[in-house]
């Protein structure tokens, strides 16, 4: 007569072989890094790239903007004030002698803008008049502005000194007395690269992920790993954690590069810029690893993840285009974006320092973000084939 012997596991016994299968699956993973190195090249390499470029190229500064000067009447007065604009380092002024020339310069964008001193500009301007002419060009908007202003600027700095020399000064009902807070220096750099930081942990986070599961899918080897007793949530996060922790030096190397390369002061505290880039890389590998388990082919799930992370990340951040300027539907499909609660975090870590009400929703947002999309992570994945 046969017996029937039941084996219970104790929790302890349990928890360890939980412990071992994590270690185990944690350690595949890295060898699998090691294996294929353009991991290594997504989360250090890409950053560096990225960085250059865009820290480089991408400002909003608008500098030796080209122009031309035309002076009907040459005279002691006009070489005064167009000299201000050589000396100045927004411009890069051309003498012409007549208007048609200088209209051709700007048809054919050779210059940005013409400023044109009348033959009765000394006469004019002694009397109070408003002798100069400025036609700009208008194609790219934001730099017409910004030249108009640098014109007016230099106009304005003339007629002061000019006041003084003659001891008149220049009636100007009102005072102004500028003070920049958080960027005294006006660089759009110290604006951009903390926002890049977000755009490039953004495609890093999702690439990261993107071709996990996906990979396993292709080669065969998620079916091995379903017929082991490895839960599921051990092979999600056996994938995760060697990831994570790729991203997290991959967003150290970023911040060191921001301050040390590029001169972006930190003005926040470290541990929270840390507790904040965690929150968002973890939602980012979760969106990766989503789009990994839905797409099941490294090529798609690549070219997804591009689509549906960064190029969202990069548009409506606010890393470039201020949010308040969209219109409404698309100010509230910006709170779908993790980066854009993240790119706030880091431009007043950056720049502003320690400000609670703008830490402390930001970074709850974030949190909602990760757990959403590492559990729908959770729930599309299944110890199943189909």
């Amino acid at each position: 007569m046969s017996r029937a012997v039941s084996v219970r596991t104790s929790p302890t016994a349990e928890r360890g072989s939980r412990g071992l299968r994590l270690r185990g699956l944690v350690r595949k993973e890295f060898l699998e890094i090691i294996r294929d190195p353009s991991s290594i090249a997504i989360a250090f390499l890409l950053p560096v790239i990225l960085l250059l470029i865009f820290g480089y190229g991408v400002s909003l500064d608008a500098e030796h903007l080209p122009i031309a000067l035309v002076v009907d009447r040459p005279g002691p007065e006009t070489a005064e004030f167009t000299a201000h604009f050589q000396r100045s380092p927004y411009f890069e002024p051309l003498l012409m002698l007549r208007m048609d020339e200088a209209d051709q310069a700007m048809r054919e964008r050779r210059v940005s803008a013409i400023v044109h001193l009348r033959s009765d500009f000394a006469r004019r301007r002694r009397i109070g008049g408003a002798p100069i002419q400025i036609i700009v060009n208008g194609v790219d908007a934001n730099t017409g502005r910004l030249l108009m202003g640098y014109v007016e600027g230099v106009w304005s700095r003339w007629l002061q000194q000019r006041g003084q020399e003659a001891g008149e000064p220049l009636d100007v009902p009102v005072g102004v007395q500028e003070r920049v807070w958080f960027n005294s220096e006006l660089e759009s750099r110290n604006f951009l690269v903390p926002g890049l930081i977000a755009i490039i942990m953004t495609l890093i986070g999702a690439l990261l992920t993107a071709m996990v599961m996906a990979r396993e899918w292709e080669r065969g080897t998620m079916e091995a790993l379903l017929a082991t007793p490895v839960a599921v949530w051990e092979i999600l996060l056996g994938k995760l954690i060697p990831y994570f922790l790729l991203g997290t030096g991959g967003m150290i190397l970023s911040v060191a590069m921001a301050v040390w390369l590029f001169g972006v002061p930190l003005r926040g505290s470290p541990a929270v810029l840390f507790a904040a880039s965690t929150l968002f890389l973890l939602a980012a590998l979760g969106m990766g690893m989503l789009i990994s388990i839905v797409a099941r082919n490294q090529f798609v799930a690549g070219q997804v993840a591009i689509i549906v992370t960064f190029l969202p990340a990069f548009i409506l951040s606010g890393f470039l285009f201020d949010i308040r300027s969209m219109p409404v539907p698309l100010q509230f499909l910006t709170h779908i974006i993790p980066a854009r609660y993240f790119v706030a975090i880091l431009q007043t870590e950056f720049l502003a320092g320690e400000v609670p009400s703008v830490v402390w929703p930001n970074g709850l947002a974030l949190l909602v973000m990760a757990m959403l999309f590492l559990g729908l992570s959770r729930l599309k994945s299944g110890k199943r084939l189909e």
